[in-house]
């Protein structure tokens, strides 16, 4: 289980909606590949999300941390969790960068 901290200020509420905003996934998505990426001692940018589902909308402020599992294929399946309240899941491989 790890943080995932997503600042109550963050621009992307600002346009996710006035008035009302609620986190885009795309930003829940960008958290948790990092976070695992962090996990690997990978480089973000070699991960892939191979399935998410968006289960309920987070609001500015709210506390987040991503559980996650291993696969069997090397990547790993998670989900992201305010409390008891599963608001994201998915499933993350890394692709294997070969040295310089």
């Amino acid at each position: 289980m790890l943080p995932l901290a997503i600042p109550a200020d963050h621009p992307a509420y600002a346009g996710h909606f006035p008035g009302q905003p609620i986190l885009p996934g795309v930003v829940l998505l960008d958290a948790a590949l990092h976070a695992l990426a962090g996990v690997l001692g990978a480089h973000a940018l070699t991960g892939q999300i191979k399935s998410a589902k968006f289960l309920s909308p987070v609001s500015p402020g709210e506390p987040l941390t991503l559980h996650y599992t291993a696969s069997a294929a090397g990547g790993f399946r998670f989900d992201i969790r305010c409390d008891t309240r599963t608001v994201a899941s998915g499933a993350v491989a890394f692709a294997e960068v070969a040295p310089k």
